[in-house]
């Protein structure tokens, strides 16, 4: 990683409606974390699936990055 801040992420996701952060991702603990109440509402197979798409961008980008 290029920070040098102590367990900076190398890669995060923030979900946003409105202006308002409902979610986020980040490498270190590979979870799609909710950040509204209205967001617990959903279960347990919707944020196995969006973990799933965020670490599959995670890795989409390392690669991209590792090219340049």
């Amino acid at each position: 990683a290029s920070s040098k801040v102590t367990n900076f992420p190398e890669f995060v996701v923030v979900g946003m409606v409105d202006g308002v952060q409902m979610v986020h991702y980040d490498s270190n603990i590979q979870k799609v974390v909710p950040e509204q109440v209205w967001m617990n509402k959903a279960d347990a197979e919707y944020w196995e699936r969006e973990r799933e798409k965020f670490l599959h961008s995670q890795h989409d980008f390392k690669a991209d990055v590792d090219i340049l």
